[in-house]
C-alpha cells in the first residue's frame, strides 16, 4: 500500500512538473500574454476577455473566438453598409458602398470561415492568410471612401481591419 502511494504521489508531482506552460498559465496570463504578440492590445485583451470560453481556451480556442468576432462584426458592418446604401444619393458615395459589400461578402462568406477551417484542421498557415485577406479587404474599403467627405462605415470598419490583424497574429503563433 505504501509504494502505491508514493507511486501515486511521484505521478502527480512528476505530471504537474511537465505539464506544458501554457496549461499550467492562468487565463489571464494567456490571453495577456497572447495579446502582446498582435499589433493591437488592448483590442485582443477586450475580445478575448469578453467571451464566456476566453478564460478557459488555449491558443487555437483563442484563434477561433477571435475569427467569430472578426466575422460577427463583419457581418454587422454589412448590414451597416447595405442601410447606408439605401439612403445614399450620391453616386460616389453608393460607388463606394456597392464596392464595400463585395468587400466585406467576402470576408463573411470566405475569408473568415477559410481561417476557422485551418485553425480546426491544424493548418494555421491558410488561417493567417484569410485573416491577412480579411484585414486587407476591410483596408481595400476603407480606401473607397478617401475622396469623399465622410465613410458611414469608418469605425466598424477599422475595427474589422484591426482585430482581423490581432487574429492572424494570434494564428501565427501555432505555426
Amino acid at each position: 500500500m505504501n509504494k502505491f502511494i508514493c507511486f501515486s504521489l511521484l505521478h502527480l508531482i512528476f505530471s504537474f512538473t511537465f505539464l506544458p506552460v501554457k496549461s499550467r498559465e492562468n487565463s489571464a496570463t494567456l490571453i495577456e500574454t497572447t495579446c502582446k504578440t498582435t499589433p493591437f492590445y488592448n483590442l485582443c485583451i477586450s475580445a478575448l476577455q469578453s467571451d464566456p470560453e476566453g478564460p478557459s481556451a488555449d491558443i487555437p480556442g483563442l484563434a477561433r473566438i477571435g475569427a467569430n468576432k472578426v466575422k460577427a462584426k463583419a457581418t454587422a458592418t454589412l448590414r451597416q453598409i447595405r442601410a447606408s446604401l439605401k439612403e445614399a444619393k450620391d453616386p460616389s458615395l453608393k460607388t463606394a458602398l456597392l464596392d464595400c459589400v463585395d468587400f466585406y461578402n467576402a470576408i463573411v462568406e470566405y475569408d473568415v470561415p477559410m481561417a476557422i477551417d485551418a485553425v480546426v484542421k491544424g493548418d494555421p498557415k491558410f488561417g493567417v492568410q484569410g485573416l491577412n485577406d480579411a484585414a486587407n479587404e476591410a483596408l481595400a474599403c476603407a480606401r473607397r471612401f478617401e475622396n469623399l467627405p465622410k465613410s458611414p462605415i469608418e469605425g466598424n470598419n477599422k475595427v474589422v481591419h484591426d482585430l482581423s490583424a490581432v487574429v492572424a497574429s494570434i494564428i501565427a503563433l501555432l505555426l
